[in-house]
Parts: C-alpha cells; sequence; structure tokens
C-alpha cells in the first residue's frame, strides 16, 4: 500500500473509533444501569423478563463483591464443564457433516478453558477439528458469555468506585443478561449480516471437495495397513512416498455468526486455521478494516462510560487519551518494523521498498497486516490476519508487549477497562508518595488493603508466565513444541504463555501446542494458565470494588492529584510502561531483542 494511503487510513480508522466512542459508552450506561431505558425496550425487555422468570432471577436485588463474584465463578464453572462435554463427545452429536472425531481430554480442556475465560487460544485447526455444533454452540456461546462476564466485572468495578458508603456493587446476573440481549447480540446480528454482504459463508453444506487446476506431487508419510506411520530403519525418521494432489478440499459452514462475535467480544478463535487471514473469514479491505475497528468498540466506549458513570468525563477521555496514545505508538513501532524488513532478505536481491511481507496476506500488504496485529495484542481479542511467528524480531516484540502489559490499551472488553484501572490506581498511589500525602481517587482514599490487591494482579499474572515459560524453557516437552530454534524459539515458548495468562490467545505460529505424539503438558499448563490469568485477576479487582463501595467520600483538596490533563496521562502512560518494562525486559531481551541484533549480523533462526 502506498504510505500516504496507509497513513489515510490510519486517521479514518482513529476518526471512526473516536466517533462512536460517546454514543456506545452512552448506550452502555443505559443497558448496565437495571432501570436504564434504551430504544430496543419494546423488543427486548419481555426477552429480559422471561430469563429471569425461568432462572429464578431477582433482578431488582444488588450483592455484594463476594456474593458477585461467587456467582460469577459458578456461572463460568458451568460453562467450562458444558464445553467441555460437548467437545469431547461431539461424534455422537449432530450437525458434523464430516464426521469429525471427539477431542482428547487435554485438548478438550484447553479449548474449554480458553473460551470461557475469553482467551480463545486454539492448539487446533478449526475446519479440521471442530463440527458445525461444536462452533455454534460449544465455542459461539462462550464468546458471548464470557465477553459479558468482563464488561460486568468493569461495571461493578465502576459502580464500587462511584458509589460511597454502601456494600453492594450491582448484581451479576441481571449484568451478564442486559449486556448479552442488549449489546452483545444485537451488534453482532448487525455486523453478521454485513460481514455476509462482503462474501462471508454462512451456512451448515458439508465441505465442498473441488478438482485443482494442475495436479501437483508432494511427499506424503507412508502409512501402514492400520494407517499408522511407517518409520525408517532408524526407527525414528517417517518413510515418506509421492502423492498426486488434484482435489482440495473447501470448508463450508456457519462463519459469519462466529467471526462477528470473535471480533465485537475480543474473543478471537478463528472459524479456520488461518484465522482473519482466510478469504472467507476476511473476504475484503472494507471487511478488514470493520473487524479492526470491532475488536476496539466496546473497549473504548467503557472509557466513556467510566467517565459518565464516576460523573468525571475529563477522567474518562484521560483514560482514552492514555490508550490511545500507547496505541499509536506501538501501531507505528510496528509498522515501521515490518517495512524496514530484513536486511539478509535485502543482501540476497530483496528490495528494501518490499519490506517483510513474511506470513502476511498480500491482499492486506505490510500496514494492514502491522495495525491488525497491534490492534488484537493491545485488546486481549487474538484473531489474526497474519502470522505474528513472522514478523521481524522488533515487529514481533510490540504485539507480545501489548499482552504483557496486561492487554490495557482499550483492552477486551470489560477486562481492558478494569486492567487499565489497576495501573491508574497504581498511578495515584505512586503520586501520593511523591507530594508525601495519603493518595486519593475520585474521593476515595487509597489504603494499604487496596494497594495489596493491586499487587496481588500484578504479581500473580506475571509470575505465571515468567514461571510457564521458564518451566517449557528447559524441559523436554517444551523444547519439543518449537519450531525453530534460538531466541525465536524462545519468544515462541514466552509469547504462548503471555497470550494464555493474558487471555490474548494468538500465537507464534512456530510453537505446536497439541504435538502429534500426543503429549499433554503445553495444552494443560497454557489451560491452567487462561484460568489463573482470568480469575485470579477478577477476584482481586471485585474485592477491590467492594472496598471502595464501602469507603466515604472525602472532600477534594488542593493537595489532590487531578485524574485528568497531560500530567495525569503522562504517569498513567510511565506506570504502564514501566511496569512492564521492569517486570518482563529481561525475557524480552533474551527473545526478541537479541533476535534483532543476531538478525543485523546475519544469523537467522
Amino acid at each position: 500500500m502506498n504510505p500516504s494511503l496507509s497513513w489515510l487510513q490510519f486517521a479514518l480508522y482513529a476518526g471512526a473509533l473516536l466517533l462512536i466512542t460517546k454514543p456506545l459508552g452512552l448506550f452502555l450506561v443505559r443497558v448496565l444501569d437495571p432501570q436504564g431505558r434504551t430504544f430496543l425496550d419494546p423488543i427486548v425487555r419481555p426477552f429480559e423478563r422471561l430469563t429471569y422468570r425461568l432462572c429464578g432471577i431477582a433482578s431488582d436485588r444488588e450483592q455484594s463483591w463476594r456474593e458477585y463474584a461467587l456467582g460469577l465463578l459458578a456461572f463460568s464453572l458451568v460453562g467450562l464443564i458444558f464445553t467441555y462435554l460437548i467437545l469431547r463427545f461431539q461424534d455422537h452429536l449432530p450437525l458434523n457433516p464430516q464426521h469429525l472425531p471427539g477431542l482428547s481430554p487435554a485438548l478438550a480442556f484447553n479449548t474449554a478453558a480458553s473460551f470461557t475465560t475469553n482467551t480463545n487460544w486454539q492448539s487446533y485447526g478449526g475446519e479440521g477439528t471442530m463440527s458445525y455444533l461444536s462452533q455454534m454452540v460449544a465455542l459461539t456461546v462462550p464468546n458471548f458469555t464470557s465477553a459479558a462476564v468482563g464488561i460486568g466485572v468493569a461495571a461493578a468495578l465502576i459502580r464500587g468506585i462511584a458509589r460511597a458508603s454502601t456494600h453492594t456493587v450491582g448484581n451479576v446476573w441481571t449484568d451478564v443478561v442486559r449486556v448479552t440481549y442488549y449489546v452483545l447480540f444485537p451488534l453482532c446480528v448487525v455486523f453478521a449480516l454485513g460481514l455476509v454482504s462482503q462474501g462471508m459463508i454462512q451456512n451448515f453444506k458439508p465441505y465442498t471437495v473441488a478438482k485443482t487446476h494442475e495436479p501437483y506431487t508432494v511427499q506424503q508419510p507412508q502409512v501402514d495397513a492400520a494407517g499408522n506411520p511407517v518409520l525408517g530403519a532408524d526407527g525414528t525418521t517417517p518413510v515418506t512416498v509421492a502423492g498426486v494432489i488434484d482435489t482440495q478440499t473447501i470448508a463450508q459452514g456457519p462463519m459469519a455468526s462466529q467471526v462477528a462475535i470473535k471480533m465485537l467480544g475480543t474473543n478471537g478463535g478463528g472459524f479456520t486455521n488461518a484465522n482473519a487471514a482466510h478469504p472467507f473469514e476476511n473476504p475484503t479491505p472494507l471487511s478488514n478494516f470493520f473487524q479492526m475497528l470491532a475488536i476496539f468498540a466496546i473497549p473504548s466506549a467503557l472509557t466513556y462510560t467510566l467517565g459518565r458513570m464516576v460523573n468525571n468525563q475529563r477522567h474518562g477521555w484521560a483514560v482514552w487519551g492514555a490508550m490511545a496514545a500507547l496505541f499509536v505508538a506501538g501501531a507505528l513501532v510496528c509498522w515501521h518494523a515490518e517495512l524496514s524488513g530484513n536486511p539478509i532478505h535485502q543482501q540476497l536481491g530483496v528490495a528494501a521498498a518490499d519490506g517483510n511481507l513474511e506470513g502476511k496476506e498480500v491482499r492486506f500488504g505490510i500496514f494492514n497486516s502491522a495495525l491488525f496485529a497491534v490492534i488484537t495484542t493491545a485488546a486481549s481479542c487474538g484473531a489474526v490476519n497474519a502470522m505474528h511467528d513472522s514478523f521481524t524480531p522488533l515487529g514481533g516484540l510490540v504485539p507480545l508487549f501489548n499482552i504483557q502489559t496486561g492487554e490495557v490499551i482499550f483492552g477486551g472488553v470489560g477486562s481492558g477497562l478494569y486492567g487499565m484501572l489497576i495501573f491508574v490506581l497504581l498511578a495515584v498511589f505512586i503520586a501520593g508518595l511523591m507530594v508525601g500525602r495519603t493518595p486519593e481517587y475520585l474521593g476515595k482514599k487509597i489504603q494499604a488493603y487496596d494497594v495489596k490487591l493491586v499487587m496481588l494482579v500484578l504479581v500473580v499474572l506475571s509470575a505465571t508466565i515468567l514461571g510457564g515459560t521458564a518451566w517449557a524453557s528447559v524441559s523436554a516437552w517444551g523444547l519439543a513444541g518449537l519450531n525453530n530454534a534460538g531466541p525465536h524459539g524462545f519468544t515462541e515458548m514466552l509469547y504462548a504463555y503471555s497470550s494464555a495468562v493474558g487471555n490474548n490467545g494468538s500465537a507464534f505460529a512456530g510453537l505446536t501446542a497439541n504435538p502429534a505424539s500426543g503429549d499433554p503438558h503445553y495444552n494443560v499448563t497454557l489451560g491452567l494458565g487462561m484460568l489463573v490469568g482470568r480469575f485470579f485477576m477478577i477476584v482481586p479487582i471485585l474485592a477491590l470494588a467492594g472496598n471502595f463501595a464501602g469507603k466515604k467520600r472525602v472532600p477534594a483538596s488542593t493537595g489532590t492529584f487531578q485524574v485528568e490533563g497531560f500530567t495525569f496521562v503522562g504517569l498513567l502512560i510511565g506506570t504502564v510502561v514501566l511496569v512492564g518494562a521492569l517486570t518482563f525486559l529481561p525475557a524480552l531481551a533474551m527473545g526478541p531483542v537479541v533476535e534483532h541484533f543476531l538478525m543485523r549480523a546475519g544469523n537467522l533462526f
């Protein structure tokens, strides 16, 4: 793409995001108020009331943070078990025209944990593993519920900050129902129809087997009568035979409905293995643009919701400004790194102006690939339209660092905002220490208990990421799953655990977490990491919400730190970057940083 057109598209994207932030944020304010009225009430309200009656929900009864947390954990556990059972026994269930087998226990656990926690990491190729029922029910339904849970937790934290001298933070069942019925479902219907208009498929047909234009020959593993690979004389090397390929299988299925919620709910799980690089999942430049916009739409709007609910709109815009500044910086660094390309390739005759096109869909090019990568990792989405494994070392460092900051640069639906509010509290606490007074945030004193909860969130997440990576890097099972050696291989492992614990779901494509040997270590450890990253963050945040709700409000004074304006934005950005840098810089230095210098010296991995 012409650089001037890339800049124009970047400006259009930023403008469109800013344009939808206020109206969608106002709509979310009304939805998160159980008594709020919306233009959808005549249609949706009867279904909402029916749901309350059928489920025995007392929608007018608010809950303490403990009740909210217990309800959320129970709801998530039921969803995890439900998803696991469908995946294990999909071969006995309907809507499986390809007669795909059930998943192994380890893979079913990994996938169930992944979709329950809004991670949507995939240790499988969607079109070769999942039946239509699994895609629609086991995967798409948790896309809605996990997104609704994230928004509900953000709302509970905002209520805790906004209220005073109370012990309630909302009702988890009301929040989940209203967010699903009024926000996620209507938006997804409209978005799915728009995607279908661009050529995305939505059907229940069996896969299509088509003749190729030209047959070609490949080397295939030789198998015995039982279908097992035949090994050579050394007992380890598979024997291969020439095979002629003259057909190809074209996936079909209910794709648009899943892609809509995977983007709007910052889920990211692809219907196909190639995800948003597949021409069915991302048919046109317009569908690519709107999918990127959908990823940030709700997280961006929630900053306006924050400002309105705490009665300080300038604070909401300040949080938005910090997120936007971090996003723009990351996008420009990643774009520049990919445009600069690989000097070794340039020595072999590749024009420097071509940049690094490896692993990118030529329909989208370098700019749209880099922009998509930054957006999907700044949010906890994980959908990809290019392989991050093929980015330059510095280009791949940006998505990795986005995840390691806690994905608070807009972040996931709900999770991005409550993650950023953790950094807001830390920034205000640091500011209070610098001036020698008890820090206050929006009229509430930040005390030792609050700081302990903040640090618990930060320490648990970083320890799980680094601990999992360290274990894999010194284990035979961890090294066996790598596709690359040296620092690039280390980055594959670091990215995997960062993505899982950070509930992102994207991957450096070289890592094989579901090997042919059936070794369960990656599936199990990554699945556990997803659960830790989700619920060991949510529970302390709800405890923080309950503690703030019980505080008395203190009047502002001349020494109160203002949480709006450039000083606050700068301090917040600095806190996010420094916490991420101090925590993960040693690991990043062993991976993408050293790989960059080795690449400049002529070494590739």
